[in-house]
């Protein structure tokens, strides 16, 4: 029996809408960064881009485990003397809070050029707007897939 191996031309993405609202960053990263890289797919193949476009929305309301939104986050500017800190929640609370999402998804990717090329096919938004409607993007549940929701009475 050969084994198979998906070619670029049969492969389906489709356009995925995520609500970040009230998720658990955690959560919702390991679950944008399975479907980026297609892991949902029975015809996975490690080497090839086959995963889902996702959009994620309300990316300033994702939720925060313990004491995160005080972690401080460093960066350094190339120059002497040059490293600078904000914590999380200056970051949510500032211009672009859909950067803590990002950073979230591309550090459960692995650190190889193709999680580069699969990064692209995520576009994360602050608010409940996006200009992605022509795509018809199917919507996503993720508060079903919480264990948490998920009690047995």
């Amino acid at each position: 029996m050969k084994t198979f191996t998906m070619t670029p031309d049969a492969i389906e993405k489709k356009w995925v809408l995520i609500d970040a609202e009230g998720i658990v960053l955690g959560r919702l990263a390991s679950i944008v960064a399975t479907r980026l890289r297609g892991k949902h797919k029975a015809t996975f193949t490690p080497s090839m881009d086959m995963g889902d476009n996702v959009i994620v929305i309300n990316a300033d309301k994702v939720q925060l485990t313990g004491k995160k939104r005080d972690k401080p986050n460093y960066w350094h500017t190339g120059h002497p003397g040059g490293i600078k800190s904000r914590t999380t929640q200056q970051i949510l609370d500032g211009k672009h809070p859909e950067r803590v999402v990002m950073q979230a998804v591309k550090r459960m990717l692995p650190g190889n050029k193709l999680s580069r090329v699969q990064m692209t096919n995520l576009r994360v938004y602050a608010g409940a707007d996006h200009p992605h409607e022509a795509q018809q993007p199917e919507v996503l549940d993720v508060k079903s897939m919480n264990p948490k929701n998920t009690r047995s009475a």
